[in-house]
């Protein structure tokens, strides 16, 4: 049989599957094995084609669009290291339950290790990063191999939607020539009459029993906190902010949660502990018998060593996804059930508490950190504390907010308030890695607007190829990059106690001028020069399209002491409203 038709007829019910099963947008790094799988890819109407150069911030782009739009995005790239590109992308995906349906081309099998050029062994190349491997069958025109194409297609898609959502691996080896028979009609396949598979994905729960058991369980306890992190569900709010005024307990909010941010109920959403409970009289005095759990594990460390430290009490896991986020083991029930079907099953099942001492100690602690964050506005430098302090009323309505992770992450979590502005806030935690970051935005900006993009210095540089995306598609980003010439998270860590090597291998200043980068990108810089000057270009950037670069200049050690004073001054007086009660 003719190989050209036998590879065009493959490939056209593989591309014809994936549109489908509803993946539409696919990015695309140019290469001559996956030739024939782009040709194709490119004539089907419904599928939307980016082109990226660089396979690392292709997947990370991509990324970016799945976790905009919660459906896979498929990537596709030839044989050899620029499959190995995709992996740093691949294991975030996989650890932040995004789903990506990942196509390599290879060498067919007999040109695998005997020497060939770009063949490298693909065969699980990314281990357990992945829900699922195929090699796939070499190309047929037999109504088999047909329906097998169809069907490995239709399952790779679903495995990769199936909670908890992750990446999904196929590869493709295809013979020269790699040229397909591109013809009118090539999508206008024979069917059979109820179609090829269908696969229906459901939803993890448990019993009606065992919510009563739940609900008794938690009637016992008095003094219970909801800890929320990263959870993407926009039912979610709604129904676990209903969960927190049944029980009155109060809901400890990770900025990722979605939670401080929306036109639900924020009464009962607690949002400045990560400083409130570095205090030891703040964590005496709030001390909880009962945790419920939900989403991913929080960014503050002062959450984290909060919750071992109550080991004793009794801590549910709520995971619709079935996985085990609990590095600690302090769970005592892990509970696979979906997240908003869980709070509101348990509304439900039981009798709205009465007595709400426990969350009113929560929300005067709460208040009190809040009134003392004044204080950031008497920064008059540019800070980091300050410029994240502000975010909220400098935003517009909602808005799309991606932060990088070290310092950024953390100080988001420490100072973006509770506001009615519906902002959604994005990050890269599955790994916590800073690259990709710019990839990973400009992804999520195609289908989110508008978007704000803060990063360090760091976090910049190492993806500022990923800027040529928003130079090629004219995506519309703001990014406030955040330079304080190093890397400033390593000041708040033990090895800033060793001072004699500290810059050379953690503060790595880079002395970088960053106009020049992102005029090579068709983007406008901005220096910004004080406060006024950013509000400035705030109130004015959803008039500016494209690249437009704000940089922030701020200074590592002063950055440091302003946290340690702050600190300082708001445990002091929470040290004195706690004692006071005594």
């Amino acid at each position: 049989m003719d190989h050209q038709v036998s590879l065009t007829a493959y490939l056209a019910a593989f591309v014809a599957e994936l549109v489908q099963t509803g993946i539409k947008d696919v990015v695309v790094s140019p290469g001559s094995r996956s030739t024939p799988m782009a040709m194709v890819m490119a004539e089907h109407p419904e599928i939307n084609i980016h082109i990226h150069v660089d396979e690392r911030s292709a997947a990370f782009f991509a990324l970016g669009i799945a976790k905009t739009t919660n459906k896979p995005v498929a990537i596709l790239c030839t044989s050899g290291t620029a499959a190995a590109n995709y992996f740093p992308a691949i294991v975030e995906a996989h650890y932040s339950r995004v789903p990506l349906l990942v196509l390599t081309a290879d060498r067919p099998h007999e040109l695998r290790e005997v020497g060939a050029p770009q063949a490298i062994n693909q065969i699980h190349l990314y281990g357990q990063h992945v829900k699922w491997f195929a090699d796939m069958a070499l190309p047929e025109n037999s109504d088999e191999i047909i329906r097998y194409a169809r069907t490995v297609c239709a399952r790779a898609a679903a495995i990769a939607m199936q909670a908890p959502a992750g990446p999904v691996h196929l590869n493709f080896p295809f013979r020269e020539p790699l040229i397909p028979k591109l013809e009118e009609g090539i999508f206008q396949l024979e069917e059979r009459p109820m179609g090829y598979v269908k696969v229906r994905n459901g939803e993890l729960t448990i019993s009606e029993d065992e919510f009563r058991e739940i609900a008794s369980k938690l009637s016992e306890y008095k003094n219970g906190i909801i800890v929320c992190g990263d959870i993407t569900d926009e039912q979610f709010a709604q129904a676990v902010t209903e969960l927190s005024s049944a029980l009155n307990f109060p809901i400890l909010a990770d900025p990722l949660s979605q939670l401080r941010s929306g036109k639900h109920q924020l009464e009962n959403i607690v949002e400045t502990y990560d400083t409130f409970l570095r205090n030891e009289d703040a964590k005496t005095f709030l001390k909880p018998d009962v945790i419920l759990r939900f989403g991913a594990m929080p960014v503050s460390k002062a959450l984290t060593i909060f919750l071992k430290e109550n080991h004793h009490a009794e801590q549910f896991v709520i995971d619709g996804g079935g996985g085990w986020r609990d590095p600690a083991s302090l769970s005592t029930e892990m509970i696979f059930c979906h997240e908003t079907y869980f709070c509101e099953r348990l509304v439900a099942s039981i009798d709205k508490r009465q007595s709400a001492n426990f969350l009113e100690k929560w929300q005067k602690i709460n208040n009190l950190t809040k009134e003392n964050m004044s204080l950031i506005r008497d920064y008059q430098k540019l800070s980091e504390g300050r410029l994240f302090y502000q975010l909220a009323e400098m935003l517009p309505e909602g808005a799309t907010l991606f932060v990088g992770n070290s310092m950024p992450i953390r100080d988001l979590d420490s100072f973006f308030l509770n506001n009615h502005k519906s902002i959604k806030v994005r990050a890269n935690r599955g790994a916590n890695g800073i690259d990709g970051t710019v990839s990973t935005a400009l992804g999520a900006a195609l289908y989110s607007q508008p978007l704000y993009l803060v990063l360090g210095d760091l976090t910049f540089f190492h993806d500022l190829n990923g800027l040529v995306a928003a130079k090629l598609y004219g995506i519309d980003i703001r990014i406030i990059v955040v330079n304080n010439n190093g890397g400033g998270i390593f000041s708040f860590l033990p090895q800033s106690q060793h001072p004699k090597n500290f810059e050379l291998l953690f503060g790595t200043p880079l002395n970088l001028e960053f106009e020049h980068a992102v005029t090579m990108f068709n983007g406008n810089y901005t220096k910004v020069k004080d406060w006024d000057h950013l509000g400035e270009l705030m109130n004015t950037s959803s008039d500016s399209n494209g690249l437009n670069v704000y940089e922030v200049v701020t200074n590592r050690e002063s950055n440091l002491s302003e946290h340690r004073e702050f600190w300082r001054i708001v445990s002091q007086e929470i040290s004195n409203f706690v004692k006071g009660l005594h």
